[in-house]
């Protein structure tokens, strides 16, 4: 099962790279972007040569395959600059080796994407993990309640505050959130609407950890798993506990808490479980518009920042890597998936 999945990711992989490309031609020649307003053809042609832009489509295509692949060819340039393991020489120039996959070079920077890719990848995986942490916490605490309180009044408003959680995108989410944090209540919150986690300090030349900045746009990014799992935790607890082991539970004297807490919780927990890795991929891929939003340093900001600019490179390189985090998360929840429910077959 895992290493279907694993060629099914590969394929994924292949697809994504397969369609920006065609995306990317189609909007024309970056090369506008990288020299200055009044440079000459001739200026226009070095650069195009410089990062291959003057051979065909397929070419690129294919050279852009090998760079990604661990095992290629590498011309004599490439050996002194790209890591690899084992070479097998095939002519004077050029050698098939085992080689670490490379994502290329930065068309404004010049710097490998790569490295700037896991700059920023920090970022991300804060911002997705305390917003999936906050939606999971206070989701599942909120489904417990509304279940308790099934067809009452917190049941009911409860279930209007996730619908309303749904209905709303993550983009609208973060403009409210910041005009009323950051600008309508900013007396009281001292809250600015951009900001990162760490700030450097004048003081002593370092960074100093600044954790109000990560409130607003984990808040955003959180609102609709929120939603889903308190409707989820809601659905689950209310079967849960009418089911026969509950209600053997309460003829045995059990407290309601230890039902609860116990039998009814823990068996309500699977599907929240699955959804909860679900989303952190979903998380790690929304964030974007929230990270350009609160100007927050990010994977997103970067695409977004390399959009405007044609960074063709570093466009592909972020890409690609929500696409292996999405292959990634899909095999681990298939696996535990099949660890908490024996009865479900992996095909």
């Amino acid at each position: 099962m895992i290493f279907k999945r694993l060629g099914q990711g590969i394929l994924v992989i292949w697809g994504i790279v397969s369609l920006l490309f065609l995306i990317f031609f189609a909007l024309g020649d970056p090369t506008d972007y990288l020299v200055e307003d009044n440079a000459d053809e001739a200026t226009k042609q070095a650069i195009r040569a410089k990062y291959g832009l003057d051979k065909s489509v397929g070419a690129q295509y294919l050279t852009y395959l090998n760079k990604l692949s661990p095992i290629g060819t590498l011309d004599s340039l490439d050996k002194e600059t790209v890591t690899h393991l084992a070479v097998f020489p095939t002519t004077d120039q050029a050698v098939f080796a085992i080689k670490v996959p490379g994502l290329g070079r930065s068309f404004q920077s010049n710097a490998p994407v790569a490295r700037l890719v896991g700059q920023k990848l920090e970022g991300t995986l804060i911002l997705a993990g305390a917003a999936i942490l906050f939606a999971g916490f206070l989701g599942i605490f909120l489904g417990v309640i509304a279940a308790l309180n099934q067809g009452k009044f917190w049941d009911q408003f409860i279930l209007s505050f996730s619908v309303t959680g749904i209905s709303a995108p993550s983009f609208f989410m973060g403009v409210l959130i910041a005009w009323l944090f950051a600008v309508k209540w900013q007396a009281w919150t001292g809250l600015s609407v951009s900001g990162y986690l760490y700030e450097p300090d004048i003081f002593s030349m370092d960074r100093r950890l600044v954790l109000q900045n990560l409130f607003m746009p984990a808040l955003a990014l959180g609102i609709r798993p929120l939603a889903v799992f308190i409707q989820l935790t809601r659905s689950s607890m209310i079967e849960a506990l009418g089911s026969d082991y509950v209600r053997t539970a309460k003829a045995k004297g059990l407290s309601s808490t230890k039902i609860v807490m116990n039998h009814a919780l823990r068996n309500a927990l699977n599907p929240v479980l699955t959804s909860l890795t679900n989303w952190l991929a979903s998380l790690l891929a929304g964030a974007f518009f929230i990270e350009y939003i609160f100007s927050w340093q990010g994977i997103g900001k970067l695409t977004i920042d390399a959009l405007t600019q044609q960074d063709f490179p570093i466009i592909m390189g972020c890409a690609l890597f929500i696409g292996i985090i999405f292959v990634i998360v899909n095999i681990v929840t298939d696996i535990l998936y099949s660890i908490l429910d024996p009865r479900v077959k992996l095909a």
